[in-house]
């Protein structure tokens, strides 16, 4: 799977939010898509990372706009 450049910063973003680190903003369009492909989910908490979304960013898989 490709991920375009905005929904992969998003799911950047997400693994240093779940790091505990301080993220300022993630995109819906690109959280909402990251949805849709499993790799993040909505929680009360917010957008969170999954599993798949982890192995996702490790695998680099990028693409470009």
């Amino acid at each position: 799977m490709t991920l375009s450049s905005g929904q992969f910063t998003a799911l950047a973003n997400l693994s240093r939010k779940k790091a505990g680190e301080h993220v300022d903003w993630i995109n819906i369009a690109d959280a909402r898509a990251l949805t849709e492909l499993g790799l993040a989910e909505r929680t009360g908490a917010g957008w969170v990372i999954t599993p798949a979304g982890i192995q996702a960013l490790a695998a680099g898989d990028k693409g470009s706009d």
